[in-house]
């Protein structure tokens, strides 16, 4: 199953009981929403090209070949800051539960921030 959104795409690789895998792709230019998890920790490993990555506030650039791992609770973005060529990486999710709705926004391009999302505790 492929989900298009408006900074690229992913693809559903597995979805059992205690993992799910994603292979997503960014556009030149894309960038997803500064966001964290409340139920889930992320494992990413980057196929092609350059991820530019935050991490509670701090910027890092991980190429293909790299990984990085994302605990339940942090704070993270990934983007495409190139002007060609996408951006391709695996997640790994593992935790206690996997829907789109264990989002919490924080930032978003896109105007995706849900009202009833909060940070730290606090509504946005």
């Amino acid at each position: 199953m492929t989900e298009q959104r408006p900074w690229g795409k992913f693809e559903i690789l597995l979805d059992a009981e205690n993992t799910k895998v994603k292979r997503i792709t960014v556009n030149p230019g894309g960038i997803l929403s500064y966001q964290y998890h409340h139920k889930r920790s992320e494992h990413w490993v980057v196929i092609e090209g350059t991820a530019t990555v935050i991490i509670n506030g701090l910027r890092k650039s991980v190429e293909a070949g790299d990984s990085i791992y994302l605990p339940v609770g942090v704070k993270h973005r990934v983007s495409n800051e190139k002007t060609f060529g996408n951006l391709v990486f695996i997640e790994v999710q593992t935790g206690s539960y996997f829907g789109e709705d264990d989002i919490v926004r924080i930032e978003d391009k896109y105007n995706r921030i849900n009202p009833n999302d909060e940070v730290d505790g606090f509504p946005v």
